[in-house]
């Protein structure tokens, strides 16, 4: 008995079955811009004749892969997680994969991972980065998160110290009068850094007295208890307000004041950074200076696609965030 085997479905017959040029075919193919119409006809060709995009053939000939580092120290910290899943999610809509890079800190862990793309021969690399020496050589497109290298590598970074001046405002409006910051991060000169110096500015303009604790990369968070406890007398805390660095650390210190006896918001505001899902759903409902993690993540891979394919040069993208009303301040 003869089998006659199925030829696999082309871009050709794509084309065809779809009534579109080929070129058209290519373009929706690999994530480029086309009329809404052609992109829908191209999309039921490709699933109907079940067509298959060769990877290996299409690196060979363009020399790209389709893949892109992703750079960053963890999942577990919940703003890295939420930056992963945009960047995933963006770089898929754009037939790219995401190669994940994990480096838990370790300096020379983000050297090897980019000397490791180099090897792989992916296209590209967007990272979130704490080594201070890092070399970032010129023949890979390199777009960096929260920290400025030089004019030749791009950036793209909430504006912090704006954030940071928000949080000052607001609780300024909610009647605080003595407040304080507290964060844990790195020693590097980095975006993040700047709320810090926002949230200075604010208080100054808006009259409010102030303290910083300022934790280090790898220190006990009991820090932020011993603090809060050298500031207790005869039951009352010191400060009315509290601005923490992320969302993370205002939900541990919001712990620590409730072991101390004191309530949220009645006895202290407090504010995050950072607008992770939880912010929404924990008990008191954070009130968070959130930083818009999906426009990053569009505007990161807009850049190095950009790089990519047109080399074009490097810019500094700061982008909005804004305040999300919760029920960790006092009302008005």
């Amino acid at each position: 008995m003869n089998h006659t085997k199925k030829t696999a479905a082309t871009m050709s017959d794509v084309a065809r079955e779809a009534g579109v040029a080929l070129g058209t075919v290519s373009k929706v193919i690999n994530g480029q811009s086309v009329g809404e119409s052609y992109r829908l006809k191209v999309e039921a060709a490709v699933k109907k004749l079940n067509y298959q995009v060769n990877n290996n053939a299409r690196s060979l000939k363009t020399d790209h892969t389709n893949t892109i580092a992703f750079i960053v120290p963890n999942t577990i910290t919940p703003y890295f997680a939420l930056l992963t899943h945009h960047i995933n999610m963006a770089l898929e809509r754009r037939n790219y994969k995401m190669l994940l890079c994990f480096t838990e800190y370790n300096r020379e862990r983000e050297q090897d991972f980019i000397q490791m793309v180099r090897q792989n021969r992916a296209d590209g690399i967007i990272a979130l980065t704490y080594n201070p020496h890092l070399e970032i050589p010129d023949d890979i497109p390199f777009v960096t998160i929260d920290r400025f290298f030089s004019v030749s590598v791009p950036c793209v970074a909430s504006d912090n110290f704006a954030g940071g001046r928000m949080a000052a405002c607001e609780l300024a409006k909610r009647g605080c009068k003595r407040v304080a910051f507290m964060r844990i991060g790195s020693l590097l000169t980095n975006e993040p850094n700047k709320r810090k110096d926002g949230f200075i500015s604010g208080c100054m303009e808006f009259g409010l007295s102030y303290e910083c604790l300022l934790l280090n990369d790898g220190m006990p968070a009991s820090g932020f208890e011993d603090f809060l406890r050298s500031h207790m007398e005869n039951g009352s805390l010191a400060f009315d307000g509290l601005f923490c660095g992320t969302d993370t650390v205002a939900y541990q210190v919001i712990s620590m004041l409730r072991a101390m006896g004191l309530r949220v918001p009645e006895d202290v505001s407090v504010i995050g950074f950072d607008g992770i899902t939880m912010s929404r759903y924990c008990v008191p409902v954070m009130t968070t200076i959130v930083q818009p993690s999906e426009q990053i993540a569009l505007q990161s891979i807009e850049l190095l696609v950009r790089q990519i394919e047109h080399g074009s040069s490097a810019q500094t993208v700061t982008l909005q965030p804004e305040l999300q009303q919760g029920e960790s301040v006092r009302a008005i």
